[in-house]
């Protein structure tokens, strides 16, 4: 016969059940609280090419600082001087018109150029001449570039030829009228760019000319009057 079985363990309701806890020991949880310790790389070394293309913008920057004084120096110490344009001599040799409003014309006259500064030479670039009648534009040409020496004086003789150029109505018949008269006023307009060099800086401008002039009727056209101005 078997033995009797032990009875049952007596019966506690859950919620009167203790929740089961696990006790780590004093020194694992201090462990817990220590912070980690991060993990240091070592530093890249810097591209070559990284300190080659600061060294050029320094030296770069450094050069623009100088330019700028010495630029600064030139204008407070030597104080250079503008150009001047000017037209002393011409002659009218054409009007006619092909038409009512085609105008052909023909005018040959003195560019003069002087550079007052006394210790500056400068070079005259993109010269461009135009020749209007009561702002209307009838003939230009381009002239070559040229340098001056200090206090230089230059002529150069320029010609114009207008072919066939259209011209408003009133503007023609104001030509005719002028032509009839024996005076015919022409307005001339020099378009150029003036440099200036010291040692190694450069300096340069634009400079506009401009000759309000009266001639007598072609074909011996003469200058009567003229009056020039040249501005930046």
């Amino acid at each position: 016969m078997d033995p009797p079985l032990p009875p049952p363990p007596p019966y506690t309701p859950s919620h009167l059940k203790q929740p089961s806890h696990t006790v780590l020991p004093k020194q694992a949880r201090n462990h817990e609280h220590i912070p980690k310790q991060p993990i240091l790389r070592r530093p890249r070394r810097t591209n070559p090419m990284v300190w080659l293309g600061a060294v050029m913008c320094l030296v770069f920057s450094l050069l623009l600082i100088f330019f700028g004084i010495a630029t600064l120096i030139i204008f407070v110490g030597i104080k250079p001087r503008n150009p001047v344009f000017d037209t002393p001599a011409a002659t009218l040799s054409v009007i006619y018109f092909d038409s009512p409003q085609f105008l052909n014309g023909d005018i040959t006259f003195l560019a003069n150029f002087t550079n007052p500064n006394r210790k500056l030479g400068v070079k005259f670039e993109y010269l461009n001449i135009e020749l209007y009648f009561s702002g209307s534009l009838i003939a230009a040409k381009v002239v070559e570039p040229f340098r001056q020496r200090a206090g230089e004086v230059r002529l150069i003789q320029v010609h114009l030829l207008s072919s066939l150029v259209y011209l408003p109505p009133n503007l023609a018949m104001q030509l005719q009228k002028q032509e009839q008269r024996n005076r015919v006023v022409y307005e001339i307009k020099a378009n150029f760019r003036v440099k200036f060099k010291v040692g190694v800086v450069h300096y340069s401008y634009a400079l506009h000319g401009n000759c309000a002039i009266e001639m007598t009727s072609p074909p011996n056209g003469a200058l009567i009057t003229h009056h020039c101005t040249t501005k930046r």
